[in-house]
């Protein structure tokens, strides 16, 4: 019954488990005193004057140290200790009952370390976040002070006497558009990016043909590809129509973004080809250009925000430096994957997977 309560109590309890131990070093030192003085000194004291003495003192001993460290150290402890449980923030913690009688010594390393870790964590993120918000407010000042600028001195020149002047009100107007435009396309792709980054993206899952889609987006950019005469491709490696399971709209703005950045970068009189191929439960569908390329430096930082490989080249094509980092966000929120192949000078090709409907 003694060995019952020692165990459960040791088990549970800081104060009787140190007060335990201490006893248990005296008792120790007190036969190694006794043993040392008969032996020494041939005291006339019986060995069984000791088999008596020491349960008693340690008993004694035992019940006086766990009261003195329970009722003058550890109830104390335990008061503030609880107080600090209480207000943790930590959610998982909250739902967490103070247990009084469990190891108190052990909760406070416990509590102390996981409350460092969680705090270098939280200031590595306030870090992060810190430098993401600089990062992100220049960024976007830059993308708007171009266009922006523009618009002040077109409407500067039309004010000062160019709206009478024929040779060059409608072009300057025309001008004012396209600068405004673009002002429009940064502020929704930033809308998007806002509300994809913070998860606020609500998916319409809708059983349809990618290829269909894939066309109407050909035709929407056919006067864009146009322009430098670039021919717009589909090539589907299977005989049976496939339908997917996707948001038929976030799907048109992945492959309108993709298709855009291809002609954007592509060559003179080149090519956009869009292929797809049936991958078990799965469709592939492949993007590929045979324009600039991208250098195997950069390809890790193409889905960045605002990353250009040539910035130029992006600016002057009208980028807003979102498209990738939007269709990243996209494919990642219908939880398939997405991968990138180029080589500088010969083309690039953004491949990603969509799941078959049933």
């Amino acid at each position: 019954m003694i060995q019952k309560f020692l165990h459960n109590n040791l088990q549970s309890n800081s104060a009787t488990s140190l007060a335990f131990k201490t006893s248990l070093m005296l008792t120790g030192l007190i036969i190694v005193i006794f043993a040392c003085v008969k032996l020494c000194f041939d005291f006339a004291l019986p060995w069984t004057l000791l088999f008596v003495f020491i349960p008693v003192f340690f008993l004694l001993s035992f019940f006086i140290l766990r009261y003195v460290l329970f009722y003058f150290i550890y109830r104390h402890i335990r008061l503030i200790y609880k107080t600090i449980h209480s207000f943790k923030e930590d959610d998982q913690a909250k739902k967490e009952k103070f247990d009084i009688n469990k190891d108190l010594l052990r909760q406070v390393d416990d509590d102390v370390t996981q409350w460092a870790e969680n705090s270098r964590k939280e200031i590595q993120e306030w870090k992060r976040m810190a430098q993401y918000r600089k990062e992100f407010v220049g960024n976007v000042s830059h993308e708007l002070k171009t266009p922006i600028f523009n618009i002040q001195g077109y409407t500067l020149t039309l004010l000062e006497g160019g709206i009478a002047d024929k040779s060059i009100n409608i072009k300057y107007l025309e001008k004012l558009e396209k600068n405004i435009n673009r002002i429009i396309s940064i502020v929704n792709d930033l809308e998007d990016f806002s509300k994809l980054e913070h998860g606020d993206l609500k998916l319409w899952y809708v059983s349809f043909d990618p290829v269909e889609l894939i066309d109407e987006v050909f035709d929407n950019l056919e006067d864009k590809a146009a322009i430098k005469n670039i021919r717009l491709n589909i090539h589907r490696h299977y005989e049976k129509q496939r339908k997917i399971s996707a948001d038929p709209e976030f799907l048109r703005q992945v492959i309108t973004n993709l298709v855009i950045n291809a002609i954007n970068y592509g060559k003179e009189d080149g090519f956009v080809n869009v292929e797809l191929f049936d991958m078990d439960e799965n469709l592939l569908i492949e993007v590929t250009d045979n324009g600039i390329g991208i250098s195997e430096a950069d390809i890790p930082r193409i889905f960045e925000r605002f990353y250009r490989v040539d910035k130029s080249l992006s600016t002057y094509s009208g980028g807003t430096g979102l498209g990738l980092s939007i269709v990243k966000h996209i494919i990642e929120a219908h939880n398939q994957t997405l991968n990138v192949r180029s080589t500088l000078g010969v083309g690039t090709t953004i491949a990603f997977t969509m799941k078959k409907a049933k």
